[in-house]
This record gives C-alpha cells, structure tokens and sequence, in this order.
C-alpha cells in the first residue's frame, strides 16, 4: 500500500517564540516573506503527498484563511481543548484514512534534499511500525536540546531516558503506522506515548539527514534559517 496522507501540526501555542506569537500563530511566522508552513506544505506536496491535513487550534482562522489558497489541503480544528501530537494525530484519523502515514512539524526548515522522499525510500512495513527522520545534534542547527535518541546496530531508536544527552536529535518528520492509537485511552496525549509502545515491541527505526536542518521554534530559529536560506539561494 502506497503511503498517500500526511498531517501536519499547526494546532500549537507556539510559547518558545515569546511575544512573536502573541498575535499570530507559529506557523504563519515568515521567514524571507514566507510563512513556516508553506515550507512544510512544499517538501509534502514534492514528495507527492495527495492527502494532507493540517490540525490547527491556537488562531486557528489566520492559518485557514492562508491555507485556502491551495486545493485539496483540508483542516481539522482541535476544539475545546488542543490534544497534543499523539491526540492530534488520533483525533484526524478519520481524514488521514489507512495507516500509515506521515506527520511533520511546522517549524522546521530544511535544505538538501527532501526528508519525506528519503523516509519513504527507506520505508520497510514488514519490520518497522515508525521510521523517524533523524540528525547528529552537532548538526541540528538552532536546536537547544540535550537529543532524543541512540541507534543500535540494527538502526533501531533507544531513548535517552535518564542519560545526561545523546547524540541524535528527532527532526520533526517520520512515517507512523497508526494501529496503536486505539489501545490509547487519553484524549490529549505526547507522540512520545505511541513511539514508547513501537520502541517497546522494537519495531522504530530512524535514518539520518544528511542536509541543512534548523529548528525554527523561537526567535534565534528565525534568524539563523533566514542567514542558511540566503546562502543557499547565492550558492
């Protein structure tokens, strides 16, 4: 079965960005006069996702409103209460349709190659039930974190856990079967909940970019996207 729907996480308050999001959500931030998640939107729509759904709750107009200059990209509000990245991704599996799928952040701004068309080259569903996107934190730029992941051997994800840091960084971009889902009985949930359930029965795997990532979650995101992106274009 071919993978054919992507969601893409708007719903966010976006807190990192500080004052930059009181008035407008994360994903309509521009960088060089464009909005965050046209860049997601690009790298889904080049690696010929057809069924792509963007889950908004914080300003949730303002995003809509952007998002009706495209054709077929369909919304789902998260209302009352935003249901994090496990419930975002449960509450749309009525439009998403059969697992698995792909999700990806609307932070994030990559250069080189496209992420979603490298994952779904390596994509294995006899064996894997997750294969995130993963990059060497020493080359995670922007990004402030202490790592999420060690790979054994075998390419499979091993959580930090309590390790003081660990030397791959998730980038925001994976293909997820979604059969798990059900066996979770919480409205709003972490992603973390249904990756622990596929690291447990060891079948998430993740794979390395090998381009240019930037995390563009708080201002200093911002400006260091806009520099890479002005170099790459004189390049």
């Amino acid at each position: 079965m071919s993978i054919n729907s992507a969601l893409i996480f708007g719903a966010g308050f976006g807190t990192r960005m500080g004052e930059i999001t009181k008035t407008i959500p994360k994903p309509m931030v521009t960088i060089l006069n464009k909005p965050l998640i046209d860049y997601a939107i690009d790298i889904t729509l080049d690696a010929s996702i057809q069924n792509i759904i963007v889950n908004l709750h914080y300003l949730p107009e303002q995003i809509e409103n952007h998002l009706s200059k495209f054709e077929n990209i369909k919304t789902i509000h998260e209302y009352p209460k935003i249901l994090e990245t496990g419930g975002g991704l449960k509450n749309a599996l009525p439009i998403l349709g059969p697992s698995p799928v792909i999700t990806l952040n609307s932070d994030i701004i990559w250069i080189g190659y496209n992420p979603i068309k490298s994952l779904l080259k390596s994509w294995n569903p006899k064996k894997m039930d997750a294969l995130l996107m993963l990059i060497p934190i020493e080359r995670a730029k922007g990004y402030k974190g202490l790592g999420d992941f060690y790979l054994d051997r075998d390419k499979q994800l091993i959580r930090r856990d309590n390790k003081s840091n660990a030397p791959y960084v998730y980038t925001g971009v994976q293909i997820i079967k979604t059969e798990l889902l059900s066996a979770i009985n919480k409205e709003s949930f972490s992603i973390n909940v249904l990756w622990n359930k596929i690291i447990n029965q060891r079948n998430a795997y993740g794979i390395m970019y090998d381009g240019s990532w930037i995390d563009v979650g708080h201002p200093e995101g911002i400006e260091i996207a806009t520099k890479e992106l002005l170099v790459n274009r004189n390049v």
